[in-house]
Protein backbone atom coordinates (compact mmCIF):
# COMPACT_ATOMS: atom_id res chain seq x y z
CA UNK A 1 0.00 0.00 0.00
CA UNK A 2 1.20 3.81 -1.09
CA UNK A 3 2.44 5.86 2.13
CA UNK A 4 0.98 9.14 2.44
CA UNK A 5 3.51 11.76 3.08
CA UNK A 6 0.90 13.42 6.27
CA UNK A 7 2.40 14.53 9.17
CA UNK A 8 1.17 15.06 11.76
CA UNK A 9 -1.10 11.82 11.07
CA UNK A 10 -4.51 12.97 10.73
CA UNK A 11 -7.06 10.93 13.15
CA UNK A 12 -8.82 9.31 10.02
CA UNK A 13 -7.47 8.58 6.79
CA UNK A 14 -9.05 6.41 4.55
CA UNK A 15 -8.30 5.40 0.98
CA UNK A 16 -10.87 5.01 -1.15
CA UNK A 17 -9.93 2.13 -3.50
CA UNK A 18 -10.41 4.59 -6.82
CA UNK A 19 -8.36 6.83 -9.04
CA UNK A 20 -7.15 10.00 -7.55
CA UNK A 21 -7.85 13.80 -8.69
CA UNK A 22 -5.09 14.62 -11.72
CA UNK A 23 -3.85 18.38 -11.28
CA UNK A 24 -3.68 20.50 -14.12
CA UNK A 25 -3.49 23.57 -14.92
CA UNK A 26 -7.69 23.60 -16.13
CA UNK A 27 -8.70 22.64 -12.42
CA UNK A 28 -9.98 25.05 -10.14
CA UNK A 29 -9.81 26.29 -6.68
CA UNK A 30 -12.92 27.96 -5.42
CA UNK A 31 -13.93 28.95 -1.28
CA UNK A 32 -12.20 30.53 0.98
CA UNK A 33 -8.37 30.69 1.37
CA UNK A 34 -8.27 29.84 -2.42
CA UNK A 35 -5.63 32.22 -3.22
CA UNK A 36 -3.55 30.07 -0.65
CA UNK A 37 -4.53 26.58 -1.94
CA UNK A 38 -3.28 27.90 -5.44
CA UNK A 39 0.02 29.77 -3.69
CA UNK A 40 1.24 25.98 -2.09
CA UNK A 41 0.11 24.05 -5.13
CA UNK A 42 1.97 26.22 -7.39
CA UNK A 43 5.10 26.14 -4.85
CA UNK A 44 4.56 22.15 -4.76
CA UNK A 45 3.79 21.59 -8.62
CA UNK A 46 4.73 24.16 -10.77
CA UNK A 47 1.05 24.01 -11.53
CA UNK A 48 -0.92 27.15 -11.78
CA UNK A 49 -4.27 26.85 -11.12
CA UNK A 50 -7.41 29.19 -11.75
CA UNK A 51 -10.04 30.06 -9.05
CA UNK A 52 -13.53 30.27 -9.76
CA UNK A 53 -15.05 33.30 -7.72
CA UNK A 54 -18.07 31.36 -7.23
CA UNK A 55 -19.78 30.19 -3.47
CA UNK A 56 -18.52 26.98 -2.80
CA UNK A 57 -21.83 25.51 -2.88
CA UNK A 58 -22.47 26.67 -6.24
CA UNK A 59 -19.20 25.50 -7.58
CA UNK A 60 -19.98 21.54 -6.30
CA UNK A 61 -23.49 21.33 -7.86
CA UNK A 62 -23.39 23.33 -10.82
CA UNK A 63 -20.87 22.05 -13.64
CA UNK A 64 -21.03 25.29 -15.74
CA UNK A 65 -18.95 26.89 -12.73
CA UNK A 66 -15.81 24.53 -12.89
CA UNK A 67 -14.05 23.73 -15.94
CA UNK A 68 -14.01 19.86 -16.73
CA UNK A 69 -11.55 17.26 -18.05
CA UNK A 70 -12.88 14.06 -19.56
CA UNK A 71 -16.31 15.19 -19.41
CA UNK A 72 -16.39 15.38 -15.70
CA UNK A 73 -15.58 18.53 -13.38
CA UNK A 74 -12.11 19.10 -11.79
CA UNK A 75 -12.19 21.18 -8.88
CA UNK A 76 -11.32 22.18 -5.70
CA UNK A 77 -13.79 23.20 -3.41
CA UNK A 78 -12.99 24.95 0.16
CA UNK A 79 -15.61 25.41 2.64
CA UNK A 80 -16.39 26.00 6.41
CA UNK A 81 -19.27 24.64 7.50
CA UNK A 82 -19.49 25.17 11.39
CA UNK A 83 -20.61 21.89 14.08
CA UNK A 84 -17.29 20.42 14.45
CA UNK A 85 -14.51 20.39 17.15
CA UNK A 86 -12.70 23.44 17.17
CA UNK A 87 -10.01 23.52 14.01
CA UNK A 88 -10.97 20.32 12.63
CA UNK A 89 -11.46 19.45 9.07
CA UNK A 90 -12.43 16.68 6.88
CA UNK A 91 -11.30 16.18 2.94
CA UNK A 92 -12.87 13.75 0.55
CA UNK A 93 -10.82 13.01 -2.99
CA UNK A 94 -12.40 11.16 -5.40
CA UNK A 95 -11.60 11.14 -9.35
CA UNK A 96 -13.23 14.09 -10.35
CA UNK A 97 -13.08 16.68 -7.10
CA UNK A 98 -11.34 17.65 -3.63
CA UNK A 99 -13.46 19.21 -0.87
CA UNK A 100 -11.66 20.58 2.32
CA UNK A 101 -14.38 21.24 4.63
CA UNK A 102 -13.14 23.45 7.95
CA UNK A 103 -15.15 23.49 11.48
CA UNK A 104 -14.06 27.12 11.26
CA UNK A 105 -11.14 29.02 9.59
CA UNK A 106 -8.43 27.28 11.24
CA UNK A 107 -9.75 24.17 10.90
CA UNK A 108 -9.85 25.28 7.14
CA UNK A 109 -6.64 26.22 7.25
CA UNK A 110 -5.33 22.63 8.42
CA UNK A 111 -7.23 21.08 6.20
CA UNK A 112 -5.43 23.12 3.43
CA UNK A 113 -2.36 21.85 4.02
CA UNK A 114 -3.07 18.69 4.52
CA UNK A 115 -4.30 17.99 1.11
CA UNK A 116 -0.98 20.01 0.06
CA UNK A 117 0.97 17.16 1.63
CA UNK A 118 -1.27 14.44 -0.08
CA UNK A 119 -0.30 15.36 -3.59
CA UNK A 120 1.87 13.40 -5.53
CA UNK A 121 4.20 12.66 -8.69
CA UNK A 122 2.49 9.96 -11.13
CA UNK A 123 4.16 9.80 -14.48
CA UNK A 124 4.20 13.22 -15.91
CA UNK A 125 1.76 14.82 -13.57
CA UNK A 126 0.74 15.04 -10.43
CA UNK A 127 -2.33 14.21 -8.39
CA UNK A 128 -4.38 13.79 -4.86
CA UNK A 129 -5.16 10.30 -4.16
CA UNK A 130 -8.81 9.62 -3.52
CA UNK A 131 -8.68 9.58 0.17
CA UNK A 132 -11.52 10.61 3.28
CA UNK A 133 -9.95 12.53 6.04
CA UNK A 134 -11.53 13.21 9.19
CA UNK A 135 -8.99 15.16 11.65
CA UNK A 136 -9.34 17.35 14.67
CA UNK A 137 -6.44 18.06 17.10
CA UNK A 138 -5.55 16.08 20.53
CA UNK A 139 -4.92 19.13 22.49
CA UNK A 140 -5.62 22.64 22.13
CA UNK A 141 -2.40 24.31 22.30
CA UNK A 142 0.26 23.14 19.97
CA UNK A 143 3.30 25.82 20.64
CA UNK A 144 7.10 26.41 19.16
CA UNK A 145 9.36 28.45 20.91
CA UNK A 146 11.96 30.45 19.38
CA UNK A 147 14.56 32.22 21.69
CA UNK A 148 15.31 35.99 20.35
CA UNK A 149 17.59 36.79 22.88
CA UNK A 150 20.36 34.34 22.77
CA UNK A 151 20.44 35.83 19.18
CA UNK A 152 18.62 38.08 17.78
CA UNK A 153 16.12 37.13 14.68
CA UNK A 154 15.34 39.47 12.47
CA UNK A 155 11.04 39.65 11.08
CA UNK A 156 12.20 37.92 7.89
CA UNK A 157 13.60 34.77 10.31
CA UNK A 158 10.18 34.82 12.99
CA UNK A 159 7.75 35.10 9.63
CA UNK A 160 9.44 32.31 8.09
CA UNK A 161 9.86 29.77 11.32
CA UNK A 162 5.66 30.82 11.78
CA UNK A 163 5.29 29.56 8.10
CA UNK A 164 6.84 26.25 8.74
CA UNK A 165 5.46 25.78 12.30
CA UNK A 166 1.53 26.68 10.90
CA UNK A 167 2.13 24.06 7.79
CA UNK A 168 2.36 21.68 10.08
CA UNK A 169 -0.79 22.60 12.59
CA UNK A 170 1.26 24.91 15.36
CA UNK A 171 -1.06 27.60 17.07
CA UNK A 172 1.26 29.04 19.17
CA UNK A 173 4.63 31.26 18.51
CA UNK A 174 6.42 31.49 22.70
CA UNK A 175 8.88 34.53 21.68
CA UNK A 176 11.62 34.37 24.54
CA UNK A 177 12.03 38.10 24.18
CA UNK A 178 14.86 38.27 27.10
CA UNK A 179 17.74 36.89 28.91
CA UNK A 180 21.01 37.20 30.37
CA UNK A 181 22.35 37.80 26.52
CA UNK A 182 19.78 40.60 25.64
CA UNK A 183 16.80 42.55 26.11
CA UNK A 184 14.42 42.23 22.84
CA UNK A 185 11.62 44.11 22.92
CA UNK A 186 11.28 48.45 22.93
CA UNK A 187 9.51 49.43 25.70
CA UNK A 188 8.11 52.82 25.87
CA UNK A 189 8.29 52.92 29.44
CA UNK A 190 11.77 51.71 30.21
CA UNK A 191 13.44 52.49 26.52
CA UNK A 192 17.06 51.97 28.15
CA UNK A 193 16.41 48.39 28.07
CA UNK A 194 16.57 48.09 24.54
CA UNK A 195 19.06 51.76 24.15
CA UNK A 196 21.61 49.83 26.45
CA UNK A 197 21.08 45.99 26.66
CA UNK A 198 20.24 44.85 22.70
CA UNK A 199 23.61 45.15 21.26
CA UNK A 200 25.03 41.98 21.36
CA UNK A 201 24.33 38.25 21.05
CA UNK A 202 26.33 34.79 22.42
CA UNK A 203 29.85 34.72 20.64
CA UNK A 204 29.83 38.43 20.59
CA UNK A 205 27.76 38.21 17.46
CA UNK A 206 25.75 41.44 16.68
CA UNK A 207 22.43 41.89 18.52
CA UNK A 208 19.10 43.93 18.03
CA UNK A 209 15.43 44.35 19.11
CA UNK A 210 11.85 44.81 17.43
CA UNK A 211 10.47 48.09 17.97
CA UNK A 212 6.71 48.21 18.40
CA UNK A 213 5.43 48.27 15.07
CA UNK A 214 7.98 44.96 14.22
CA UNK A 215 6.19 43.17 17.45
CA UNK A 216 2.73 44.04 15.70
CA UNK A 217 3.80 42.96 12.95
CA UNK A 218 4.76 39.43 13.95
CA UNK A 219 1.37 39.00 15.83
CA UNK A 220 -0.37 39.93 12.54
CA UNK A 221 1.85 37.84 10.73
CA UNK A 222 0.59 34.81 12.94
CA UNK A 223 -2.62 35.89 13.39
CA UNK A 224 -3.06 35.46 9.77
CA UNK A 225 -2.25 32.24 9.90
CA UNK A 226 -4.23 31.09 13.43
CA UNK A 227 -0.91 31.21 15.35
CA UNK A 228 -1.51 33.13 18.73
CA UNK A 229 2.61 35.15 20.14
CA UNK A 230 3.04 33.90 23.38
CA UNK A 231 5.48 36.69 24.91
CA UNK A 232 7.98 35.70 27.52
CA UNK A 233 9.85 38.00 29.84
CA UNK A 234 12.01 35.88 31.58
CA UNK A 235 12.13 36.61 35.87
CA UNK A 236 13.47 36.98 38.17
CA UNK A 237 16.64 35.21 36.62
CA UNK A 238 17.94 35.13 33.31
CA UNK A 239 17.75 39.07 33.86
CA UNK A 240 21.71 40.33 33.46
CA UNK A 241 20.98 42.59 30.97
CA UNK A 242 18.77 44.39 32.94
CA UNK A 243 21.82 45.38 34.78
CA UNK A 244 22.59 47.47 31.53
CA UNK A 245 19.88 49.42 31.83
CA UNK A 246 18.99 49.63 35.74
CA UNK A 247 21.61 47.81 37.81
CA UNK A 248 20.34 48.76 40.65
CA UNK A 249 17.08 46.41 40.30
CA UNK A 250 19.32 43.24 40.66
CA UNK A 251 21.79 41.16 42.48
CA UNK A 252 25.46 41.14 41.94
CA UNK A 253 26.12 37.76 39.69
CA UNK A 254 26.33 34.65 41.78
CA UNK A 255 29.43 32.83 40.65
CA UNK A 256 29.26 28.91 40.97
CA UNK A 257 31.56 26.22 40.26
CA UNK A 258 29.03 25.49 37.47
CA UNK A 259 29.32 28.80 36.36
CA UNK A 260 33.15 28.32 35.85
CA UNK A 261 32.85 25.24 34.17
CA UNK A 262 30.65 26.89 31.67
CA UNK A 263 32.99 29.47 31.02
CA UNK A 264 36.03 27.35 31.23
CA UNK A 265 34.19 25.08 28.43
CA UNK A 266 32.24 27.31 26.01
CA UNK A 267 34.19 30.54 26.78
CA UNK A 268 32.16 34.07 27.10
CA UNK A 269 33.52 35.29 30.18
CA UNK A 270 32.57 35.78 33.80
CA UNK A 271 29.18 38.02 34.03
CA UNK A 272 29.73 41.44 35.31
CA UNK A 273 26.98 43.71 35.89
CA UNK A 274 26.78 46.44 33.84
CA UNK A 275 28.55 44.70 31.51
CA UNK A 276 27.03 43.18 28.32
CA UNK A 277 26.96 39.32 28.75
CA UNK A 278 28.06 36.89 25.64
CA UNK A 279 28.57 33.32 27.16
CA UNK A 280 26.34 30.18 27.59
CA UNK A 281 26.29 30.08 31.90
CA UNK A 282 22.69 30.02 33.68
CA UNK A 283 21.44 30.61 36.96
CA UNK A 284 23.78 33.78 37.91
CA UNK A 285 21.47 36.62 37.85
CA UNK A 286 18.54 37.71 39.57
CA UNK A 287 16.51 41.14 40.03
CA UNK A 288 16.18 42.44 43.78
CA UNK A 289 13.28 40.82 45.37
CA UNK A 290 12.68 42.81 48.10
CA UNK A 291 12.79 45.88 46.54
CA UNK A 292 9.92 47.79 45.68
CA UNK A 293 11.53 49.62 42.36
CA UNK A 294 11.39 45.89 41.00
CA UNK A 295 7.89 45.74 41.47
CA UNK A 296 7.31 49.05 39.97
CA UNK A 297 9.60 48.17 37.20
CA UNK A 298 7.68 44.29 36.39
CA UNK A 299 4.55 46.88 36.14
CA UNK A 300 5.82 48.77 33.55
CA UNK A 301 7.20 46.05 31.85
CA UNK A 302 4.12 43.50 32.08
CA UNK A 303 1.42 46.01 31.64
CA UNK A 304 2.82 47.24 28.16
CA UNK A 305 3.73 43.65 27.08
CA UNK A 306 -0.06 42.94 27.65
CA UNK A 307 -1.03 46.00 26.24
CA UNK A 308 0.93 45.26 22.73
CA UNK A 309 -0.32 41.30 23.13
CA UNK A 310 -3.77 40.48 21.84
CA UNK A 311 -3.48 36.70 22.66
CA UNK A 312 -4.75 35.44 26.36
CA UNK A 313 -1.26 34.28 27.78
CA UNK A 314 1.76 35.92 28.71
CA UNK A 315 4.88 34.13 30.09
CA UNK A 316 6.45 35.44 33.14
CA UNK A 317 10.12 32.84 32.90
CA UNK A 318 10.64 31.27 36.19
CA UNK A 319 12.94 28.82 35.98
CA UNK A 320 16.56 28.63 36.75
CA UNK A 321 16.61 31.03 39.08
CA UNK A 322 19.48 29.80 40.98
CA UNK A 323 21.13 33.52 42.41
CA UNK A 324 17.90 33.84 44.18
CA UNK A 325 16.93 32.64 47.45
CA UNK A 326 13.65 29.75 47.45
CA UNK A 327 11.90 31.84 49.98
CA UNK A 328 12.28 34.99 48.08
CA UNK A 329 11.55 32.65 44.41
CA UNK A 330 8.07 31.93 46.15
CA UNK A 331 7.19 35.56 46.98
CA UNK A 332 8.48 36.46 43.66
CA UNK A 333 5.87 34.03 41.59
CA UNK A 334 3.24 34.91 43.89
CA UNK A 335 3.42 38.74 43.48
CA UNK A 336 4.61 38.52 39.65
CA UNK A 337 1.88 35.73 38.47
CA UNK A 338 -1.10 38.11 39.93
CA UNK A 339 0.53 40.83 38.68
CA UNK A 340 0.07 38.76 34.90
CA UNK A 341 -3.43 38.07 36.08
CA UNK A 342 -4.35 41.50 36.97
CA UNK A 343 -3.92 42.45 33.55
CA UNK A 344 -6.19 40.26 31.93
CA UNK A 345 -3.89 37.54 30.85
CA UNK A 346 -3.55 33.81 31.84
CA UNK A 347 0.01 33.41 33.43
CA UNK A 348 2.55 31.27 31.77
CA UNK A 349 5.45 30.16 33.87
CA UNK A 350 7.94 27.18 33.62
CA UNK A 351 7.73 24.52 35.94
CA UNK A 352 9.92 25.63 38.92
CA UNK A 353 6.99 28.11 39.47
CA UNK A 354 4.48 25.10 40.68
CA UNK A 355 6.29 25.08 44.03
CA UNK A 356 5.22 28.53 44.67
CA UNK A 357 2.13 27.94 47.26
CA UNK A 358 0.73 31.69 46.22
CA UNK A 359 0.82 30.86 42.22
CA UNK A 360 -1.84 32.75 40.63
CA UNK A 361 -4.92 30.85 39.95
CA UNK A 362 -4.97 29.31 36.72
CA UNK A 363 -1.62 29.46 36.42
CA UNK A 364 -0.42 27.35 32.88
CA UNK A 365 2.93 25.02 34.18
CA UNK A 366 5.31 24.46 31.32
CA UNK A 367 7.60 21.72 31.99
CA UNK A 368 10.96 21.55 30.43
CA UNK A 369 12.33 18.67 32.27
CA UNK A 370 13.41 15.27 31.19
CA UNK A 371 10.47 12.45 29.45
CA UNK A 372 11.15 10.59 32.92
CA UNK A 373 11.60 13.11 35.79
CA UNK A 374 14.60 14.19 37.68
CA UNK A 375 15.36 16.27 40.79
CA UNK A 376 11.61 16.60 41.72
CA UNK A 377 10.46 18.80 39.11
CA UNK A 378 7.39 16.97 38.17
CA UNK A 379 6.06 16.97 41.71
CA UNK A 380 6.86 20.72 40.83
CA UNK A 381 4.69 20.31 37.80
CA UNK A 382 2.04 18.86 39.52
CA UNK A 383 1.65 22.37 41.76
CA UNK A 384 -0.43 24.06 38.80
CA UNK A 385 -2.87 21.52 38.73
CA UNK A 386 -4.72 21.86 42.27
CA UNK A 387 -4.99 26.20 41.13
CA UNK A 388 -7.37 25.30 37.78
CA UNK A 389 -3.97 25.09 35.68
CA UNK A 390 -3.25 22.98 33.14
CA UNK A 391 0.24 21.59 31.67
CA UNK A 392 2.49 22.41 28.68
CA UNK A 393 4.75 20.03 27.59
CA UNK A 394 8.07 20.40 26.63
CA UNK A 395 10.54 17.97 27.81
CA UNK A 396 14.20 18.80 26.97
CA UNK A 397 15.36 15.18 25.54
CA UNK A 398 12.98 14.61 23.19
CA UNK A 399 11.67 17.89 21.51
CA UNK A 400 14.00 20.92 22.56
CA UNK A 401 15.24 21.50 18.73
CA UNK A 402 18.53 23.24 19.68
CA UNK A 403 20.00 19.80 21.05
CA UNK A 404 22.24 18.37 18.70
CA UNK A 405 20.00 15.86 16.24
CA UNK A 406 23.79 13.86 15.98
CA UNK A 407 27.02 13.57 16.52
CA UNK A 408 27.77 15.25 13.50
CA UNK A 409 25.85 18.58 13.51
CA UNK A 410 28.26 21.66 13.95
CA UNK A 411 24.78 23.11 15.93
CA UNK A 412 23.18 22.19 18.77
CA UNK A 413 24.33 21.22 22.80
CA UNK A 414 24.26 17.82 24.39
CA UNK A 415 22.97 18.95 27.80
CA UNK A 416 19.68 17.03 27.90
CA UNK A 417 20.67 13.21 27.74
CA UNK A 418 23.40 13.52 24.82
CA UNK A 419 21.77 13.37 20.91
CA UNK A 420 18.19 13.84 20.45
CA UNK A 421 17.49 11.45 17.37
CA UNK A 422 14.37 11.61 15.90
CA UNK A 423 13.60 8.46 17.06
CA UNK A 424 13.92 10.03 20.25
CA UNK A 425 11.99 13.16 19.97
CA UNK A 426 9.15 11.22 18.31
CA UNK A 427 8.85 7.92 20.85
CA UNK A 428 7.15 9.59 24.10
CA UNK A 429 3.81 10.21 25.01
CA UNK A 430 2.57 13.40 26.90
CA UNK A 431 0.19 12.11 29.24
CA UNK A 432 2.76 9.66 30.17
CA UNK A 433 5.31 12.11 31.63
CA UNK A 434 4.09 13.51 34.74
CA UNK A 435 2.52 10.89 36.73
CA UNK A 436 -0.99 11.65 38.26
CA UNK A 437 -1.58 13.80 34.75
CA UNK A 438 -3.70 13.30 32.28
CA UNK A 439 -4.85 14.44 28.61
CA UNK A 440 -7.37 16.69 30.60
CA UNK A 441 -4.89 18.45 32.50
CA UNK A 442 -2.74 19.51 29.67
CA UNK A 443 -3.20 21.80 27.73
CA UNK A 444 -0.77 20.95 24.95
CA UNK A 445 2.86 20.72 23.72
CA UNK A 446 5.54 23.02 22.71
CA UNK A 447 8.91 22.55 20.99
CA UNK A 448 11.58 25.36 21.94
CA UNK A 449 13.97 26.28 19.87
CA UNK A 450 17.02 27.80 21.80
CA UNK A 451 19.68 29.78 20.25
CA UNK A 452 22.86 29.76 21.77
CA UNK A 453 24.65 28.17 18.56
CA UNK A 454 21.67 29.23 16.00
CA UNK A 455 22.50 32.10 14.07
CA UNK A 456 20.59 32.07 11.03
CA UNK A 457 16.88 30.45 8.92
CA UNK A 458 19.07 27.82 7.90
CA UNK A 459 20.39 27.14 11.47
CA UNK A 460 16.83 27.15 12.65
CA UNK A 461 15.95 24.29 9.50
CA UNK A 462 18.89 22.01 10.09
CA UNK A 463 18.19 21.55 13.48
CA UNK A 464 14.33 22.19 13.50
CA UNK A 465 13.90 19.46 10.68
CA UNK A 466 12.41 16.54 10.88
CA UNK A 467 12.46 16.97 14.61
CA UNK A 468 9.35 19.47 14.89
CA UNK A 469 7.20 16.97 12.68
CA UNK A 470 7.87 14.48 15.32
CA UNK A 471 6.56 16.92 18.45
CA UNK A 472 3.31 18.58 16.09
CA UNK A 473 2.58 14.78 15.89
CA UNK A 474 2.54 14.55 19.92
CA UNK A 475 0.53 17.62 19.97
CA UNK A 476 -2.17 16.97 17.14
CA UNK A 477 -2.15 13.42 16.24
CA UNK A 478 -4.36 10.92 18.69
CA UNK A 479 -2.38 8.66 21.20
CA UNK A 480 0.36 6.52 19.71
CA UNK A 481 -0.22 2.71 19.53
CA UNK A 482 0.72 0.71 22.61
CA UNK A 483 -0.11 -2.78 23.60
CA UNK A 484 -2.83 -0.65 25.72
CA UNK A 485 -3.94 1.67 22.75
CA UNK A 486 -4.89 -0.34 19.37
CA UNK A 487 -4.32 1.74 16.41
CA UNK A 488 -6.64 4.52 15.75
CA UNK A 489 -9.51 3.83 13.18
CA UNK A 490 -8.65 4.60 9.77
CA UNK A 491 -5.23 4.45 10.18
CA UNK A 492 -4.77 2.32 7.08
CA UNK A 493 -3.35 4.70 4.63
CA UNK A 494 -0.75 6.65 6.86
CA UNK A 495 0.07 4.06 8.97
CA UNK A 496 -0.58 3.44 12.71
CA UNK A 497 1.15 6.42 14.78
CA UNK A 498 4.08 4.53 15.28
CA UNK A 499 8.34 5.19 14.36
CA UNK A 500 8.14 2.92 11.24
CA UNK A 501 5.28 4.83 10.10
CA UNK A 502 5.90 8.21 10.97
CA UNK A 503 9.68 7.92 9.46
CA UNK A 504 8.17 6.12 5.90
CA UNK A 505 5.71 9.51 6.29
CA UNK A 506 8.76 11.69 6.60
CA UNK A 507 10.19 10.22 3.31
CA UNK A 508 7.68 10.74 1.51
CA UNK A 509 7.15 14.59 2.54
CA UNK A 510 10.51 15.39 2.63
CA UNK A 511 10.50 16.51 -0.89
CA UNK A 512 7.52 19.07 -0.31
CA UNK A 513 9.86 20.67 2.28
CA UNK A 514 12.29 20.91 -0.08
CA UNK A 515 10.42 22.70 -2.73
CA UNK A 516 9.63 25.23 0.46
CA UNK A 517 13.00 25.73 0.59
CA UNK A 518 13.55 23.67 3.76
CA UNK A 519 16.54 21.45 4.06
CA UNK A 520 15.89 18.22 6.54
CA UNK A 521 18.43 16.64 7.87
CA UNK A 522 18.63 12.89 9.40
CA UNK A 523 21.46 11.78 11.01
CA UNK A 524 22.73 8.20 10.64
CA UNK A 525 20.90 7.02 14.20
CA UNK A 526 17.58 7.58 12.35
CA UNK A 527 17.62 5.28 9.59
CA UNK A 528 15.59 7.70 7.55
CA UNK A 529 15.19 6.64 4.26
CA UNK A 530 15.65 9.83 1.41
CA UNK A 531 13.18 11.50 0.43
CA UNK A 532 11.21 10.14 -2.00
CA UNK A 533 7.62 9.73 -3.64
CA UNK A 534 5.36 7.42 -3.69
CA UNK A 535 2.61 6.49 -6.62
Amino acid sequence: MSVLGLVPLPASVRLQGAPGMALTTATTVAGPDADLMRALLATRTGTKLHRSDAKPAESATNPALSLRIGGVRAGITLAIEPGGPPESYRITVDSASATVTGADPAGLFYGIHTLVQLIRPVGDGWEIPAVAIDDAPRFAYRGVMLDVARHFHPIATVTAYIDRAASLKFNALHLHLTDDQGWRLQLHSRPALTERASATSVGGDPGGCYTQEDYRAIVAYAAERHMTVVPEIDVPGHTHAVTLAYPELCEPPVITDHIRDVVRDYGGGMPVTGEAYEGLAVGFSSLRIRDEATYAFLADVFGEVAALTPGPYVHLGGDEALGTDAEDYAYFIDRVSRMVADLGKTPVAWHEAGAAAGLAPGTIGQYWGFVEPTEGMDEKTRGFVPGGGQLILSPADAIYLDMKPDAASPLGLTWARGITTIRRAYEWDPAAVIEGVTDADILGVEAPMWTETVRTLDDIDALAFPRIGAAAEAAWSPAAWTPERQPTAGAEAGGARTWDSFRARVAVLTPLWACLGIHCVTGPEDDVPPGRATT
